[in-house]
């Protein structure tokens, strides 16, 4: 994996877990009747929609990486010329 993707990718995990651990406080501050459970479930939804980005930046970073670098394409048996001899 480049050195982009996987930063793309770690990126992504980090913000995965902090978004999995604002929605355990958010169920833990609505099973407790806290006051805190609507902003945090505020933020979570915000956090939510930044994690949807995250994880989508990994697939953009991922193609702008082979636009740029290109890819080591081998044609396939369709692609190949036909023998001299048929028409």
């Amino acid at each position: 994996m480049p050195d982009p993707v996987r930063a793309a990718a770690v990126r992504a995990v980090i913000i995965l877990a902090l978004t999995l651990s604002q929605l355990v406080v958010v169920l833990l501050c609505t099973l407790a009747g806290s006051w805190l459970a609507f902003w945090m479930s505020l933020s979570t939804v915000a956090s939510t929609v930044v994690a949807t980005w995250a994880v989508l930046d990994i697939w953009i970073t991922r193609q702008q990486w082979r636009q740029r670098h290109g890819v080591v394409s081998v044609p396939s048996s369709v692609a190949r010329r036909r023998p001299l001899g048929r028409d």
